[in-house]
This record gives structure tokens, C-alpha cells and sequence, in this order.
């Protein structure tokens, strides 16, 4: 009996795990999308680093997301809706927002010492790239909902969300935040305009973390979040600016 337990267990954990990964393959709509947009790539030595630091930076933060909304939901500390959810549940998506915000301006200050040194860039492209991540992680927020419902329909079927939502999202999180970054591009390439038009639009997301720490600075949920997280986002802000480099001198 206990053999022919673990072979089903085995088999649902394989299926399972087969359907995940081969949302994998989606990846490659990522690139057909860069590979169509290539002139705007070559506008500015930023536009092509930042791209694979802007897509790790959203990769991390659905994973962050997707790993405590399952501990949450096998824990009981969150459940599977958006209205009267828990405090938990409120607290991770206003963490999430605030990192968000946090990541954008570490990628982009530890991007302005990789670029001075090796990039050919100066102190006064800073403000370009600055509005542009924080325009296009901001817009890659929207993901966040997607992967929340993914983690409640996944939980409410039997699914483990630990299985099913990290690989299915990161691919879609690729293929969402490449075309974010694309649309933030050509409207920023656009003119004054445009690059007006993405520095107002930044100005809401700002707002709404300024609000989202004077109103959290002394919840301790909050915080632990936070400090946990950021370890993690300063290593990979880190190690992409190493990849962005390195893409921008084979390109």
C-alpha cells in the first residue's frame, strides 16, 4: 500500500510539474519581441543593459510574492480572496509595492557606477533611466494580481501553489515586463513629451509608497518583510548589472 502511494504521489507531483515547465517555452515570445524592437535597443548604451536587469528585478519580486502567498495559504494566514482577506495578506501586497519602488532606485544607482565605469554614460542620463524603471516595474505591478489569483485557483483545486505558480508566472512575468519595458521605451524615444508624460506618470506609484511607510514604519510584519527582501534585491541588483554589462559588450 505504501508503494502504490508514493507511485501516485510520484505521478500527480510529475504532472503537475510537467504542466508548469512547459509554460517555459512562453520565454521565447520574450525574445521575438526584442528581436522585432531592435532599433529602439540601439538608441542609447542604457536602453540594452537594463534590460535583463529590469526582468530579473520583476523575477524576484513574483517570487517573493508567490512563496508567501503559499506559505499563507497552507498556513491559514491568508485566504483565497481579494476583499476581507487577513492582515497578512494586505501587509505582503503594500511590502510589495514598497520594494518595488526601493528596487527601482537601487538598480538604478548601483546601474550609474556600472555605466560611468563601463557603459559610456554620465551623471545625466541618471534621471532617463530612473524614470523608465520605475515606469516600467510599476506597470509590471499589475502581474501581481494575475499571480494572486493564480495562487488562489491553484490552492482552491488541490494544487500545490509551491509547484504550479513560480513557473508559470516567472515566464509570463518575462513576457509581461519585456513588453512594459518596450511600451515604456518607445514612449520615452517619443520626445519631451512623452518622457514628460512617463515622469508624471511615475509620480502615483512614489505617492502611494510615501504613504504606504508613514503609515507601516512601526508594523513589525511589515518591516521584517522589507529587510528580508532587500538583501536579496541588493544581490541581484548586483549580479544583473554584471549581466547588463556583459550583454551590452557582445551586443
Amino acid at each position: 500500500m505504501s508503494n502504490i502511494g508514493i507511485s501516485r504521489s510520484f505521478w500527480a507531483m510529475f504532472k503537475e510539474t510537467s504542466l508548469t515547465f512547459s509554460f517555459g517555452l512562453g520565454g521565447l515570445f520574450a525574445g521575438i519581441m526584442i528581436a522585432s524592437q531592435l532599433g529602439i535597443f540601439s538608441l542609447s548604451p542604457w536602453v540594452i543593459t537594463l534590460y535583463p536587469i529590469v526582468i530579473s528585478a520583476k523575477g524576484v519580486g513574483s517570487g517573493l510574492l508567490s512563496g508567501r502567498l503559499s506559505t499563507g495559504l497552507h498556513l491559514g494566514t491568508i485566504h483565497t480572496r481579494f476583499i476581507g482577506n487577513t492582515k497578512s495578506f494586505y501587509k505582503l501586497i503594500e511590502s510589495l509595492l514598497v520594494l518595488t519602488l526601493v528596487t527601482s532606485v537601487t538598480i538604478c544607482a548601483i546601474s550609474l557606477i556600472f555605466g560611468t565605469l563601463f557603459w559610456g554614460i554620465t551623471l545625466v542620463d541618471f534621471p532617463a533611466i530612473l524614470v523608465v524603471v520605475v515606469a516600467t516595474m510599476s506597470l509590471g505591478l499589475l502581474l501581481s494580481f494575475v499571480t494572486i489569483k493564480v495562487s488562489f485557483i491553484s490552492f482552491e483545486r488541490g494544487l500545490d501553489p509551491d509547484v504550479v505558480v513560480y513557473p508559470i508566472m516567472s515566464t509570463v512575468a518575462d513576457v509581461f515586463i519585456t513588453l512594459c519595458y518596450i511600451a515604456v521605451l518607445n514612449l520615452f524615444f517619443t520626445g519631451a513629451l512623452g518622457q514628460w508624460a512617463i515622469g508624471l506618470a511615475c509620480l502615483g506609484p512614489v505617492l502611494l509608497v510615501f504613504y504606504i511607510l508613514s503609515k507601516n514604519l512601526h508594523e513589525a510584519e511589515f518591516a521584517k518583510t522589507l529587510k528580508e527582501s532587500m538583501v536579496t534585491m541588493l544581490i541581484v541588483s548586483l549580479l544583473v548589472n554584471v549581466t547588463g554589462t556583459l550583454l551590452l559588450g557582445i551586443s
